[in-house]
């Protein structure tokens, strides 16, 4: 089935540059059109300039963490609208029901590889 129209987009939010080059190629390979942002104050400001269909976040981040940008984006006008999946090494069950609590999709558990994302977007509904 072809798709019609603009790709879907993503916003990868990670301060580790080798992450983001590693989800930007996986998420190309998955048609979607890929923005990057170093921390979660940088991400706000992508979402007011263009709301991303879907965000891969992080939650260990300086400037703001992965989860307060989750909490913060909710609140922005359409900040609603995207689908967030969590990416990180924060694998506690308390962290986990925190993230899915502020609005979170998915989580996926670092380091990770195309078939975890692909499955895992599918899981969200996203492919």
């Amino acid at each position: 089935m072809e798709r019609v129209g603009a790709l879907r987009t993503c916003l990868i939010v990670d301060d580790s540059r080798v992450i983001r080059k590693v989800a930007r190629r996986i998420l190309e390979d998955l048609d979607f059109e890929i923005a990057e942002a170093a921390d979660g104050m940088e991400a706000l400001a992508w979402c007011r300039a263009a709301m991303p269909d879907v965000i891969l976040l992080d939650w260990n981040m300086p400037v703001m963490t992965g989860i307060d940008f989750l909490r913060q984006l909710r609140k922005e006008p359409g900040g609603g609208e995207p689908r967030v999946v969590f990416c990180t090494v924060e694998n506690s069950v308390e962290n986990i029901r925190a993230a899915l609590d502020a609005g979170a999709s998915e989580y996926i558990m670092k380091p990770f590889d195309g078939d975890i994302i692909e499955a895992k977007f599918a899981q969200a509904g996203l492919l």
